[in-house]
């Protein structure tokens, strides 16, 4: 078998329909678009809906979208952290009772500032930079797991909350 044997097996490929060439095929008179109105003449604008907001004027022309599965950070910097006394343990309970990070939400340490104590910080998350700097202290960087696991988070946002 040669490349020029080769042909669609019998019944696959069919002639397409040449309509409103006369009375003789299928597609004669009216050729498909029934007997009058708008469909049956040749005024109809692509995307015309009736009247109705067509879609293309209905969607919204803001470019990207919101992802609702971002996870937001509230940050904490290396001199923020330098206020700590030596060898001071902080987690994010600690941040919070001195009114460093707000009352809810997952902690990262970035790595602005100097760290010239050695000192344990457990966090949800830290930029190379921080740690780093941490380790280069004495100290230890400790990740804490996400409350969602590893999997992506629970999503949120206005899409959600119009189902």
């Amino acid at each position: 078998m040669k490349i020029h044997d080769l042909k669609p097996p019998a019944g696959s490929k069919t002639a397409r329909r040449r309509v409103a060439r006369g009375i003789a095929g299928k597609g004669g008179k009216t050729a498909g678009r029934g007997m009058k109105g708008q469909r049956a003449r040749s005024k109809v604008k692509p995307g015309f809906e009736g009247g109705q907001t067509p879609i293309a004027r209905r969607t919204p022309k803001a470019k990207g979208f919101k992802n609702p599965f971002r996870v937001e950070y509230v940050v904490v910097n290396l001199d923020t952290l330098e206020t700590f006394d030596a060898g001071t343990e902080i987690d994010p309970g600690v941040l919070r009772s001195r009114g460093l990070v707000a009352k809810r939400g997952l902690v990262k340490i970035l790595g602005r500032g100097q760290l010239t104590k050695a000192l344990t910080v457990r966090a949800h998350a830290f930029s190379s930079a921080a740690t780093s700097a941490i380790e280069a202290a004495g100290g230890r960087a400790e990740k804490l797991p996400l409350p969602f696991g590893d999997r992506r988070p629970p999503a949120k946002g206005n899409a959600l909350t119009n189902r």
